[in-house]
């Protein structure tokens, strides 16, 4: 049996996002027989023990912490020290756990928070082997912006991995860019593509239909979204005097910009046409997408990009830039010629193209069909959690040993 540690800031069974999920996806489908995991993640929360098994992981806390914290909690004084803290203590403890435990490896799971506490623990254990994951969705120049302070040890994070594991063709590209040499391996995240194209029973969504007020003659548009500069959502809104009034935007998700996102749909004179419907349990979400009519995001940067690939398992046909990592599998009908389609692209900071993209799907029904289709398909295939796990044991954790 080996053994990795996990480098992570967060972990279950709270505060968790895409990159925590794709951690317990990929460990609950490795033995434990053959790869025992551990991991040092951040404390935050004073009710949960310094040392718990989670699934497939040892978990391991350090940290500042109170009791009960909310998400908004953890980006005040103190908690938000945390994430700074991290960087340093955490190869230290390390270095304290493999005296006792004897890791063969170690994994970071992203770069903007991982790639430091690696290079201070490859000082403190020169001989010992890691992978790096770049799940990134933030522009990669607010990124280097960020790390600037410590910038000889974030790009010695790289450079030093034995391999690195890009969620996207985009990131890999980062990693060449840092002065990596080493082996890449793409591995895509995955979505649980059984829950996302799951069927309801007719009553349900009626139900729901009910709930939101949608007519007989009114189409829904739909976002996933945190709602943050990045998401673009702002440009949906600003493409909506373009369309026809039965066209309603459906956004779930919460962030920092709901307040300006609410002020410009008045500005725009748009507010009973757009729903804020705050964030919904992601066991409810599927229903949300079966009840609507095209799914969107025009992101202005994405590391991946669980949303879009969840939402063409919904069978719902899908509206996106092709910035980052979207761009290798969202294939647009004009632009990517060579592809089966898969969606609709549009350029960033574009409201006039989102409108005229929408319009395409809802009047063309034969194309939305196709694209639905091959979308679904792709998903389906390509996006299994199983599948990723595998590749993730056999391409990626391979190296280590």
């Amino acid at each position: 049996m080996k053994k990795i540690l996990i480098f992570s800031l967060a972990y279950y069974p709270k505060h968790v996002g895409g990159a925590e999920v794709a951690i317990k996806e990929i460990t609950d489908r490795i033995s434990p027989e053959d790869i025992e995991f551990h991991m040092i993640t951040n404390w935050f929360d004073s009710t949960l023990p310094k040392e718990e098994k989670i699934g497939n992981v040892f978990v391991h806390r350090i940290g500042l912490k109170k009791e009960n914290p909310q998400m908004a909690d953890l980006r005040k004084f103190p908690l938000h020290l945390n994430k700074f803290l991290y960087q340093f203590f955490a190869p230290l403890y390390a270095y304290k756990l493999n005296k006792k435990y004897k890791f063969d490896g170690m994994w970071g799971m992203m770069a903007h928070s991982t790639a430091v506490p690696l290079a201070i623990s490859k000082f403190l254990m020169p001989k010992m082997p890691y992978v790096l994951t770049l799940q990134e969705g933030d522009p990669i120049s607010h990124i280097m912006k960020k790390a600037k302070p410590v910038l000889p040890l974030f790009k010695r994070g790289f450079k030093k991995a034995t391999v690195i594991q890009p969620i996207s063709t985009f990131l890999g590209k980062w990693a060449r860019d840092m002065g990596f040499e080493g082996d890449i391996e793409l591995v895509p995240n995955a979505v649980n593509t059984k829950h996302f194209s799951q069927d309801f029973p007719k009553e349900e969504l009626d139900k729901l239909k009910e709930k939101l007020g949608k007519k007989e003659n009114e189409k829904y548009i739909i976002t996933t979204s945190r709602l943050v500069k990045k998401n673009a959502v702002d440009d949906v809104i600003k493409a909506l005097p373009m369309l026809p009034e039965n066209i309603k935007f459906i956004v779930l998700g919460t962030g920092p910009d709901e307040k300006m996102l609410k002020e410009l749909a008045k500005e725009k004179k748009v507010q009973d046409r757009v729903m804020f419907l705050g964030q919904v349990d992601h066991s409810e979400m599927p229903k949300y997408l079966k009840i609507s009519d095209v799914f969107i995001r025009p992101s202005l940067s994405e590391g991946f990009g669980n949303s879009f690939v969840e939402a063409m398992a919904a069978d719902l046909p899908v509206i996106a830039t092709q910035e980052g990592g979207i761009s290798d599998f969202l294939f647009d009908p004009d632009r990517n010629k060579d592809k089966e389609p898969t969606g609709l692209a549009v350029d960033p900071k574009s409201p006039e193209q989102i409108a005229k993209q929408i319009k395409r799907f809802l009047e063309n029904k034969e194309l939305t069909e196709k694209i639905k289709e091959n979308a679904k398909k792709m998903a389906i295939e390509k996006y299994d959690w199983n599948l990723i796990a595998k590749n993730m044991r056999e391409k990626v954790f391979a190296k280590l040993f």
